[in-house]
């Protein structure tokens, strides 16, 4: 096999209509789908033999670290940087992330993940700007419980696969709820606990999960996020007991009546 085929569906622009162009590129050693991009980019000629403009798509590490190259690979989500052509069937079919707005061919929007974390809370508040010292020591067993989290790169991944997560929801997705998880294993995170999980339990929250469980399985770093949301559910409803016995109910998706 002296050339690898390769069929992109393509976007001039936001509100453009989007079409499939395909491509042949000259095969060489250990490519990956970056790769192939990269060849299409130095000589953007088509398979008819046509002259068009280079594929327009998102990188930066290289290393399956920022998440940025995430698409649709062969209808699998996942890194163009990881994705190597040996391990591709031909032809190699690649497309946008369909959850999130294409801005150009390859390339989308992904802010709507980075909002998520904004509803859940996922930093650390601090009292000023000063040294605040060694932090909090951490068991170990604690610490191996959030490592896994902390891998997550906001790739997309998750919430591509994701069947809850589409134009009728406002489901925030797995990435967030097991972000404000992270942040409330910490000691000092821990200190606003009780604000995260509010926040998880309200409108788009956890109860939107219809446990497809499609997350865990294309996470590119092996995150258990269906144990995660289930310990999340269960720590929500909790704290939604915990509200009540208080005489502070909490105002979420399944409050509101049936029917």
């Amino acid at each position: 096999m002296s050339e690898i085929l390769v069929k992109i569906k393509r976007q001039d622009g936001p509100k453009s209509k989007s079409y499939w162009e395909e491509f042949k590129v000259p095969l060489k050693t250990n490519m990956n789908v970056i790769s192939i991009l990269m060849e299409i980019q130095k000589n953007p000629v088509n398979a008819k033999g046509q002259q068009t403009v280079p594929v327009v798509w998102d990188c930066n590490c290289l290393e399956e670290v920022c998440g940025a190259c995430t698409m649709v690979i062969n209808g699998v989500p996942r890194q163009a940087c990881a994705a190597l052509v040996k391990d591709l069937k031909q032809p190699i079919v690649l497309r946008p992330l369909t959850k999130f707005p294409v801005v150009r061919d390859l390339m989308v929007d992904r802010n709507v993940m980075f909002e998520n974390l904004k509803k859940i809370q996922g930093w650390i508040p601090i009292d000023g700007t000063y040294d605040l010292g060694p932090g909090p020591r951490i068991a170990p067993a604690r610490r191996d419980e959030a490592y896994p989290i902390a891998t997550c790169m906001t790739c997309g991944c998750c919430m591509e696969a994701c069947p809850n997560v589409n134009s009728r929801t406002t489901y925030i997705g797995p990435a967030a709820i097991a972000q404000a998880k992270l942040f409330n294993t910490h000691p000092t995170g821990a200190m606003n606990k009780e604000e995260r999980l509010d926040a998880v339990a309200g409108d788009g929250g956890i109860v939107d999960c219809g446990n497809a469980q499609n997350c865990e399985r294309v996470c590119p770093k092996l995150i258990p996020l269906v144990s995660i949301i289930a310990e999340m559910n269960r720590e929500t409803v909790f704290r939604g007991f915990t509200r009540w016995l208080k005489g502070k109910p909490q105002k979420a998706a399944f409050d509101e009546p049936i029917g």
